[in-house]
């Protein structure tokens, strides 16, 4: 089974860390992501090295932390391998997100800035895709009902357009239905569940919308 390298596995537990998000806007779909003081889910910088590093485009880690939508990092753990989920965290800012800030029907980066991306430690299957080991990014065509997941092959890029030379790179695509959050989120957030060692689910949320992928080493006979 092909494994990334050995750096993979020393990514220590996710932290929790107050961040003041500032700076420039970027888009979170086809609007501008307003600025607002969050709780942002990160991994160190300092322990996150080489291949591990979330790409970010013209921008040090730290700076991409203080930008209007921040950079987002939720670690989880499949086999006892570390992985690591990447993307850009926009805020409703009194704005109307799903139908409107993230139209129905259109492709989205699922966040903001460059591209959403899952770095995977062993081989596994996302959304019930089977995929190999490494690296890929997201991103999502959402309905009212169910959103549509892609499992894309670029990875290093911004997140928009999401035009056909990107959608060529495709490898497989899910779809998970749309549950209600328990109250309204400000900010975009993606945290892991685990459900034993070899799988989990990441759980998206964002305003009044709650999705669940789920995730699984392969080895464990999903």
């Amino acid at each position: 089974m092909p494994k990334l390298p050995a750096r993979f596995g020393l990514l220590p537990a996710l932290l929790l860390v107050a961040l003041p998000a500032c700076g420039t806007s970027e888009e979170a779909g086809t609007a501008d992501a307003a600025t607002a003081d969050t709780m942002v889910q990160v991994t160190p910088a300092a322990a996150v090295t080489g291949d591990m590093e979330c790409f970010v485009r013209g921008a040090t880690l730290a700076e991409a932390a203080n930008r209007a939508s921040p950079i987002g990092q939720t670690a989880f753990t499949l086999d006892g391998e570390q992985g690591l989920f990447c993307y850009g965290r926009p805020s409703a800012s009194d704005r109307v997100v799903m139908g409107e800030l993230v139209p129905y029907g259109a492709p989205w980066r699922l966040g903001a800035n460059e591209a959403t991306a899952i770095h995977l430690p062993v081989d596994a299957t996302v959304g019930g895709v089977e995929v190999d080991a490494g690296s890929y990014s997201l991103y999502v065509v959402p309905t009212e009902s169910e959103w549509t997941f892609h499992i894309n092959r670029q990875v290093e890029r911004w997140g928009i357009p999401i035009d056909a030379d990107v959608m060529a790179d495709d490898v497989g695509t899910f779809t998970r239905p749309v549950a209600e959050t328990d109250a309204m989120v400000e900010t975009l957030s993606v945290t892991w569940e685990a459900r034993g060692a070899s799988m989990g689910h990441l759980v998206l949320e964002w305003e009044n919308t709650r999705i669940e992928v789920p995730v699984e080493a392969r080895s464990s006979g999903m």
